[in-house]
């Protein structure tokens, strides 16, 4: 007889039954005449390891789908990871440093093979955790959000939505990160209060004259090197000491380059001189100013390049171009001091964006981009909520979605890196865009003759994601897993990704789907819990 070990030692025990469970194909659903139950896992990043929050997430959806296997019900638990475009990039590439050597060094196929190879050493850490966890997913059925299947469904999405007229092409301001050089989402943005310094400038009437007395105007700004590119000086119309200047013309310190002042409610009377100087290209508030007075997005000055360095937009001096946008900040204030344009120096607490992955400072940045048209998906989530399809409890979380979700603004979804969903549309010499599920049927459309390249960009990482509830049930085949377990009837997530993945996969799930992607949705840190009815019709969608 074994002689019983005086310490209870979980770990050799734990490891040998979970193998023998998941050998043996007892977490998949094999109950074909039975109630089905699904819950799909929110696909946790694949650079990533475990933490608190993690073992809490999975330890409930792990009661339920156990408990309906124990009611004899068909019990799904979809698992997978996420691709996690921005973040594994910058794993490989922190890899590549390490032996001196950097992404460019290689073309952009190289560089996602050796992305896939890391994928393949290293990107199964998190499903091992999990495994040890003792979590009974369905790993015969693991999904990964680049696989084939799913990528499948992803650019079946961005075609179909280019189709509907609710994804496009556009000249816009975004958040931009210089040290990916990419675009990334308002939500990818934390703002930090910081110790700066506030500028005040002075601008003289081009024409050297006066009017009634005044022969400059004074603009106060937290980034003076973005004057290079400024379009305008804006007062209020209602403000009578700038009355007799509409329409008149400035000229810019350093560059020379001529300006107008124009009016707009922006301007505030009772903050510092009334008057505000407009960078269109660089400030968000400043875009809408300067769509306001007429410019063309494509008109608009942009004196930053990828990198954040000076660019020629106008008149700008050679000693200013190629500098980082800090080193130029300091040349500019040399520059405006010499030239008798500063007026005074004020410290200043500044709130200021920073990316949450790269720690660096953002740039509201114009370029070209594709775009979602949010607001028009986001009605029928809205509607869903105020039917009563869609339950938040406690009703406070209710507020925050319907707040963001009705002033939601146009979903930037591609990103400048080379990892990721390729987005699937070509463009000719002459600059035509054709979207398409593949280069044979871009050609078709753009004609024998055509020369086509790729788009470089690929798509957002919650872009793909949005998908989960459907895409990993094998649609947009309509499958016998797709009839029986869509739509899901548990979600258990975080409230920290309520907007990132929560509302947008409602707004997809609706849009592709018809009902909502689940029957309940628990947000555990957040003590709330979203109800989803199934095969709810909302009213206003599309499909």
């Amino acid at each position: 007889m074994t002689e019983l070990a005086k310490t209870f030692d979980p770990a050799a025990i734990e490891a040998r039954w979970y193998a023998h469970w998941e050998g043996e194909g007892l977490f998949r659903p094999d109950r074909p005449e039975a109630t089905p139950f699904t819950i799909v896992m929110p696909p946790p990043n694949v650079t990533g390891s475990l933490h608190i929050g993690h073992a809490l997430d999975i330890t409930l959806q792990d009661i339920l789908v156990r408990h309906a296997r124990l009611q004899g019900k068909d019990a799904l638990w979809v698992v997978g990871t996420d691709h996690a475009g921005i973040a594994t990039q910058m794993v490989v590439e922190r890899q590549l440093d390490l032996e001196q050597k950097k992404r460019t060094d290689f073309t952009r196929d190289e560089f996602v093979e050796r992305v896939w190879a890391w994928k393949e050493e290293s990107g199964g850490q998190i499903t091992q955790q999990l495994r040890r966890m003792g979590a009974s997913c369905d790993w015969a059925n693991e999904r990964f959000t680049m696989d084939e299947g799913f990528s499948t469904a992803v650019t079946h999405v961005f075609v179909e939505l280019h189709r509907r007229g609710l994804l496009y092409r556009d000249k816009r301001l975004v958040n931009w990160d210089p040290k990916f050089q990419s675009a990334i989402s308002d939500l990818e943005v934390e703002t930090r209060e910081v110790q700066g310094k506030f500028w005040t400038l002075r601008y003289p009437l081009a024409d050297g004259s006066a009017e009634d007395g005044i022969t400059h105007i004074e603009v106060a700004t937290t980034r003076p090197e973005t004057m290079l590119a400024d379009m305008a000086v804006a007062v209020h119309p209602d403000d009578e000491r700038y009355v007799a200047l509409v329409g008149r013309m400035i000229r810019l310190p350093i560059t020379g380059r001529e300006i107008p002042i124009i009016t707009d409610e922006h301007a505030d009377p009772e903050l510092g001189s009334g008057a505000v100087k407009i960078t269109p290209g660089h400030d968000f508030n400043d875009y809408e100013v300067g769509k306001r007075a007429g410019f063309k997005p494509g008109d608009m000055l942009n004196t930053l390049d990828g990198a954040g360095r000076i660019v020629q937009c106008g008149g700008i001096p050679e000693e200013l171009l190629g500098l980082d946008r800090f080193d130029a900040r300091k040349r500019v204030v040399e520059l405006l001091e010499t030239d008798g344009a500063l007026v005074k120096v004020e410290d200043r607490t500044i709130a200021t964006p920073f990316g949450d992955r790269s720690g660096v400072v953002i740039e509201p940045w114009l370029t070209d981009q594709w775009y979602v048209d949010a607001a028009t998906l986001a009605k029928p989530a809205i509607e869903a909520v105020k039917s009563g399809a869609v339950k938040i409890v406690p009703e406070t979380w209710a507020k925050t979605w319907f707040n963001w979700l009705e002033n939601i603004q146009p979903w930037c979804v591609s990103r400048q890196l080379w990892w990721g969903h390729r987005i699937p549309a070509w463009l000719d010499g002459e600059g035509n865009i054709f979207v398409a599920e593949s280069e044979a049927k871009a050609q078709a459309l753009a004609g024998p003759g055509a020369t086509l390249r790729q788009d470089e960009d690929v798509l957002d990482t919650w872009f793909s994601s949005a998908l989960w509830p459907f895409a990993t049930l094998g649609w947009p085949e309509q499958t016998t897993d797709l009839a029986r377990h869509y739509p899901n009837d548990v979600l258990i997530s975080g409230f920290d990704i309520l907007f990132f993945w929560d509302a947008r996969m409602a707004m997809q799930g609706i849009e592709f789907m018809g009902p909502p992607p689940v029957e309940d949705a628990l947000s555990p840190w957040a003590g709330s819990r979203c109800q989803w009815a199934k095969n709810v019709k909302v009213e206003g969608q599309y499909g």
